[in-house]
């Protein structure tokens, strides 16, 4: 499979979202909302998409069904001071909720710390060729001083596995990525509901990311870095565009905006076809959103069984066909946007 339609743009949306921008170092705030500069007729196409689809706004959700109540908020995985305002907000569900699920629970996070110490080669080729000997000349210089941008000298960059090079170019240099992720909306969540004694549970095994990930051919992997490069210009600015239209509650636009800009490539890419690049996407939905919200719907609804529940997860998986709410709705489940 060829993925020229998944560029950095989706690792940055779909792996680290809603993940967009978060904890920036200074010299890092500020940007261009894309939507704001791309022609009217463009940005309205965009817009009808997005309203076409189940629950195309909205973060801050309540689904109810016999007695039962189960509180979702879509979330942004990385630090703003905007999320303030939002625990402000949601501190009194969570008061009224019996258990918190989330993507990744402290159990997880522990079981995932312990595997990549444990296997290495998770994250970094432990043998065969480095990055250096797998990649064209040209594009390992590219990637060498985009890495070096991001405080990663040359020689370790070389040992990073292909998708999580291209992962690392999904963040702006001047951002502190693992600091920005240990303050995000999920941690926050996650902080209070330990300080009310709240149990916290998890949607799904701590290694369901990486097993996906590491579906992904090789020639899959290193075209990834090849694409992000390509972006690398334009990463400050889709960061901040996906910050902006998350705090505005308009996540499902951000999906459909580089779904836009991933169709848009197919006339800078030889020998691919609007038709491959959307096949692509449409995988990459199926992989990334599609099948793992079709997995947390039984979890959730067992854990509603045992009393109120709250979740939160990353606010992509919120809408559409597929998403959590309209997956909930033909469930029986009554779905009511609560205000944020």
């Amino acid at each position: 499979m060829k993925y020229a339609s998944l560029p950095r743009l989706i690792l940055a949306t779909a792996l680290m979202f809603l993940a967009g921008a978060g904890l920036l170092r200074a010299g890092c705030e500020g940007g261009v909302n894309l939507l704001t500069t791309m022609p009217s007729d463009k940005r309205a196409e965009i817009e009808a998409v997005t309203m076409a689809a189940p629950f195309p706004q909205g973060n801050l959700w309540q689904a109810t069904r016999d007695g039962q109540t189960v509180t979702i908020l879509g979330t942004y995985h990385l630090d703003d001071r905007r999320h303030d305002a939002i625990m402000q907000s949601v501190a009194p569900l969570l008061d009224k909720a019996g258990r918190l699920l989330v993507e990744a629970g402290p159990q997880e996070v522990r079981q995932l710390k312990a595997h990549m110490a444990r296997e290495p080669g998770m994250m970094f080729l432990t043998q065969g060729p480095s990055l250096m000997e797998q990649l064209p000349p040209d594009i390992w210089k590219k990637l060498k001083t985009a890495m070096a941008a991001r405080q990663v000298p040359g020689f370790m960059a070389a040992k990073f596995r292909p998708w999580f090079a291209a992962m690392t170019l999904s963040a702006p240099p001047c951002m502190a990525l693992d600091a920005a992720r240990e303050n995000g909306l999920d941690m926050r969540l996650m902080k209070l509901a330990a300080e009310k004694s709240l149990s916290v549970q998890a949607l799904e095994p701590y290694d369901t990311l990486f097993k996906m990930i590491d579906s992904l051919s090789a020639e899959d992997q290193i075209e990834m870095i090849e694409m992000s490069l390509q972006m690398e210009s334009h990463i400050q600015d889709m960061t901040f565009t996906t910050a902006e239209e998350y705090f505005a509650q308009n996540s499902r636009v951000i999906w459909e905006l580089t779904r836009d800009n991933a169709l848009a490539q197919a006339s800078d890419r030889p020998g691919f076809t609007k038709a491959d690049i959307t096949a692509d996407f449409d995988l990459m939905e199926k992989v990334m959103l599609t099948e793992r919200n079709a997995a947390w719907i039984p979890v959730i609804e067992e854990a509603a069984d045992k009393g109120t529940v709250f979740v939160a997860f990353g606010a992509l998986h919120l809408s559409g066909d597929t998403g959590v709410l309209h997956l909930l709705e033909q469930k029986g489940w009554t779905i009511e946007r609560l205000p944020l």
